[in-house]
């Protein structure tokens, strides 16, 4: 099965090169992603570098986004469920 798709655009001035949508969808390519440049002879291969924590920073933002809690919101859940765990474990804080 052929799994070639070719598709073209065009660098802008400042070297900038966008990926046409039909090639970020197949190759689930994300805003904010950062992905390897490699040259090989006269051409090149942009692949997705997949970083585990870059990785999970874009979950974590869709997750917020979708569930449209702020930062602010889920630091504050974060530390209340901490002082709650210690007080299960610990007792009262003195």
């Amino acid at each position: 099965m052929d799994t070639t798709n070719v598709a073209t655009s065009e660098i802008k001035a400042r070297g900038q090169l966008t990926i046409p949508k039909k090639i970020r969808e197949l190759s689930n390519l994300e805003e904010g992603q950062a992905v390897s440049i490699i040259s090989l002879g006269d051409s090149i291969v942009i692949t997705p570098k997949r970083l585990e924590l870059d990785e999970a920073l874009r979950e974590i933002r869709k997750v917020l986004k979708s569930s449209k809690i702020t930062i602010e919101e889920l630091m504050n859940g974060l530390r209340e469920e901490r002082d709650n765990l210690y007080q299960e474990t610990y007792g009262k804080k003195g």
